[in-house]
């Protein structure tokens, strides 16, 4: 059977993005993976920021209908920047650009030119500032595929005790919080949750934590009623439908490793309640997940470091590894799709 393609998108150019790609196209090289990897960015920026950081990487033209690159080369899809860049310092005239490489990487998966995708991180000030309401490729990937709901999910942890925290709302304000948690949020999401455990994780019967909205899970309707009014009916119907879930439950409580462990996933109600425990536990090394959507996406647990982008020696000590056990996943999770999963992959965690 043919290797997985895996696309990757540069993200901000200005960030750390390009350095990731060169990092990871020299992993390839040294150690190719058992996928053919397409990274969408311009080629020009591609080699200036390799250089800079004293890599090598095998840099092929992309090319579509035929592939022949010499071995352990990573294939560019040439999509030129529109202003010089300058790492570390974003340039709102590159935004649309950012934004046109997302819509290409997701319309090619769409229709299966790529079996998987896996994004940097881009820079959403300068989206916004560009004029272009971004809140995330969550969100971005969603609309652009028409799919009502997806589900922002994070692995990390250890390979003998995975965490996966998924979301039941992402990149809005914390005082938008409550109104957008609704019985149909949670059940949709949950459900989503387990559907995509099954399929694309081969857990046959998951286990899923919900937790409250409230400090203490309401305190029995003395912290708040979301607990009694909207996320246990939610919870009670999914058990009627036959999901193995468990809530509402303290949000101090399940994470606790000794709790975290009995589940395959772990339900919070907002970005600030479930990610801050996953990134503490595997910054660096987690995987962003966008479940339900018609395709694969993976992606890194980190923005875009201007910071070391902007300073070379920094850029030069970056860690890769979020984007390498990114790319491994999407690799897994292709291969899974289509019923054959690589050997010598890290991956379903």
């Amino acid at each position: 059977m043919t290797e997985p393609t895996i696309a990757v998108t540069v993200g901000e150019p200005a960030g750390i993005g390009p350095e990731l790609c060169a990092r990871l196209a020299m992993r390839h090289r040294e150690h190719p993976y058992p996928a053919r990897i397409v990274i969408l960015g311009d080629r020009e920026l591609l080699a200036a920021r390799a250089a800079r950081i004293g890599a090598t990487p095998r840099y092929a033209e992309y090319d579509p209908v035929s592939f022949a690159p010499a071995g352990g080369s990573v294939e560019i899809w040439h999509l030129p920047v529109t202003a010089p860049v300058v790492p570390g310092r974003p340039d709102p005239a590159n935004a649309h650009g950012v934004l046109a490489a997302l819509a290409r990487a997701s319309d090619a998966c769409a229709i299966g030119t790529f079996s998987a995708l896996v994004t940097a991180p881009v820079q959403k000030s300068a989206l916004m500032d560009a004029g272009i309401p971004f809140s995330g490729h969550t969100e971005f990937f969603a609309r652009r595929t028409h799919t009502p709901r997806v589900v922002m999910m994070l692995v990390g942890g250890a390979s003998d005790a995975p965490l996966r925290v998924a979301l039941v709302t992402t990149h809005i304000p914390l005082a938008e919080v409550p109104a957008a948690i609704t019985r149909d949020a949670v059940d949709a999401t949950v459900a989503i949750v387990c559907a995509e455990l099954k399929t694309k994780f081969a857990l046959a019967s998951p286990r899923i934590a919900v937790c409250g909205l409230n400090p203490h899970a309401g305190e029995g309707g003395h912290l708040g009623r979301e607990e009694i009014d909207v996320i246990a009916p939610a919870i009670a119907a999914l058990r009627a439908a036959g999901h193995d879930v468990t809530g509402p439950l303290p949000a101090d409580t399940v994470f606790v490793p000794d709790i975290a462990r009995r589940y395959d996933a772990i339900v919070a109600m907002y970005h600030d309640q479930g990610l801050p425990v996953l990134k503490a536990a595997s910054f660096g090394h987690g995987v962003n997940v966008t479940l339900g959507l018609p395709f694969i996406r993976t992606s890194v647990d980190h923005g875009t470091a201007l910071d070391l982008a902007a300073d070379a020696a920094k850029a030069r000590g970056v860690d890769p590894g979020s984007l390498f056990v990114a790319v491994e996943l999407a690799i897994e999770l292709a291969g899974r799709a289509t019923g054959r999963v690589p050997s010598g992959a890290a991956l379903a965690r």
